[in-house]
């Protein structure tokens, strides 16, 4: 495709999907003035909402500097998904104080303590290229160095477990049998060979090379390997007391980050992801609710998602994005902003919005 071809692609995606932010803020001008080289990457950057004309986000990074080198469209992206004002710099302040305010559902009401409870961080290890742009050799090598981690992290007695990869020929790889009943049980990430989205941003590429998950003997704290990020560490419980499922997770990752090379942080841009959307604290927070009457008995999710979108929440079907409210009005209700806002923050919201469509729920 020549520059005057992409640059006409990119220009009727603007109109027919006015929602892909890649080609909301393409610029031609500054893609013109870059030198081949950079254009190529910033290519290789955008190709996936260039072929995915109904991509949200449209850009993948593949090195950790790309948000540096390509801040003018970048920056202009992440601004308006994660609602960052022109006049306020972006900055990403960490505050892992989670214990600070009490964020118990729970004590709102009885019915709450049955939430299904997850929050994870992406991270990337800095001294590889991110997944967009690996080799194969290298998700492997890559993997080997997660596995040497937790075979350390297997040794503490309050993270102890086992590493499960899906790697072929791998001394931890798993059958397809454990594979799929791991998938099952919502630990295990699913096959991402099918997804358009990764695969043109190579994400998926070498599948399923380099991939696998660490998991505690509680099953309370994982690890996905090889994902759209190198790691997605997690922390899963029921029971609706946000303070113990932040703890859990901020203690893994201490103990996780210490064994393992430096991840690629920035000030500015807090934990370097594949996605822009995960910038920042890099952490995805929510719970797995049932709002049948918000819902309309799992019919509808219309009511739900505007209410949630003022609370500073997204609603998805509890099957993932894409997916529909259950039958029971079970849904998936997590913070939609992650740079800007603190852990704590993110914790914050998440309950207070949670307290406040269950207050919408419940009423007479």
């Amino acid at each position: 495709m020549t520059d005057e071809q992409l640059i006409a692609r990119i220009e009727e995606i603007k109109q027919s999907n006015p929602d892909n932010l890649m080609a909301r803020h393409f610029d031609a001008d500054d893609y013109l003035a870059l030198d081949a080289p950079l254009q190529e990457r910033l290519r290789k950057i955008i190709a996936s909402g260039v072929q995915n004309e109904n991509s949200s986000m449209g850009a993948y990074a593949m090195a950790p500097d790309d948000y540096d080198q390509f801040a003018p469209l970048l920056d202009a992206m992440i601004r308006d998904f994660h609602g960052i004002p022109a006049d306020r710099p972006i900055a990403q302040p960490h505050d892992w104080n989670v214990g600070a305010v009490a964020c118990d559902l729970g004590a709102i009401d009885p019915a709450l303590k049955e939430v299904s409870m997850r929050v994870r961080v992406a991270r990337n290890v800095a001294s590889f290229p991110l997944p967009g742009a690996m080799s194969q050799q290298q998700r492997v090598a890559f993997e080997e160095v997660a596995a040497a981690a937790f075979a350390k992290l297997a040794e503490n007695p309050d993270f102890g477990g086992q590493y499960l990869s899906i790697t072929p020929g791998s001394p931890y790889e798993i059958d397809a049998d454990e594979y799929n009943r791991r998938v099952a049980a919502h630990q295990m990430f699913k096959d991402m060979s099918n997804d358009k989205y990764l695969n043109v941003a190579g994400i998926s590429g070498d599948w399923p090379y380099g991939r696998g998950m660490y998991v505690s003997e509680a099953e309370d704290f994982l690890v996905w390997v090889g994902e759209e990020d190198h790691l997605r560490i997690m922390s899963m419980k029921a029971g609706g007391n946000l303070n113990e499922l932040f703890a859990r997770l901020q203690d893994g990752l201490e103990i996780l980050s210490a064994l393992l090379p430096a991840f690629a942080m920035s000030d500015k841009y807090g934990a370097i992801a594949s996605c822009p959307s995960n910038l920042g604290a890099g952490m995805r927070s929510s719970l797995h609710m049932k709002l049948p009457r918000l819902t309309k008995g799992g019919t509808d999710l219309t009511r739900v998602t505007t209410e949630a979108k003022s609370l500073g929440l997204a609603v998805r079907g509890a099957g993932g994005e894409h997916s529909d409210a259950g039958s029971d009005g079970l849904v998936d209700v997590s913070p939609s902003a992650r740079l800007g806002v603190s852990e704590m923050q993110i914790m914050q919201r998440l309950y207070d919005g949670a307290a406040a469509l269950w207050a919408m729920e419940t009423a007479g």
